[in-house]
C-alpha cells in the first residue's frame, strides 16, 4: 500500500523555522505534482506550496518569501529518497495548523496523515 509519511512539525516561537518532510513509499519521479496544504482550526484546508514534475513551484501569498518547497527524487531510483520538503522560515502565529502532504501521480492521488505546526507569539 502506497503511503505518505509527514514529519518535522512541532512547536516553535514566532520568527523561528521548521522543515517538514513528506516521504513517499512509491517513486515520485513520475508525479504530476506534490504539495503542502494547511488546515487551521475552524478553517478550510488551503494550499501552501506546490511543486510540479518539471520542478516548477507555486506558493500561497502568505508563504511567498518565507517558505520553500523542494524535492529529492534522483533519477537513480535505487537511491531516490522520494521525499518532498517544506522549509518554513520567519514563522508567524497565523502559520499554525495541521500541514498535510499531497502527491498526485497519473493514476493515484494520496494524502498524508498530517503534522501539527504550532507557532507561539
Amino acid at each position: 500500500q502506497v503511503q505518505l509519511v509527514e514529519s518535522g512539525g512541532g512547536l516553535v516561537q514566532a520568527g523561528g523555522s521548521l522543515r517538514l518532510s513528506c516521504a513517499a513509499s512509491k517513486s515520485i519521479f513520475s508525479i504530476n505534482h506534490m504539495g503542502w496544504y494547511r488546515q487551521a482550526p475552524g478553517k478550510e484546508r488551503e494550499l501552501v506550496a506546490i511543486i510540479t514534475s518539471a520542478g516548477s513551484t507555486s506558493y500561497a501569498e502568505s508563504a511567498k518569501g518565507r517558505f520553500t518547497i523542494s524535492r529529492d527524487n534522483a533519477k537513480n531510483r535505487d537511491n531516490a529518497k522520494n521525499t518532498v520538503y517544506l522549509q518554513m522560515n520567519s514563522l508567524k502565529p497565523e502559520d499554525t495548523g495541521v500541514y498535510y502532504c499531497n502527491a498526485n501521480w497519473p493514476t493515484l492521488d494520496l494524502w498524508g496523515q498530517g503534522t501539527q505546526v504550532t507557532v507561539s507569539s
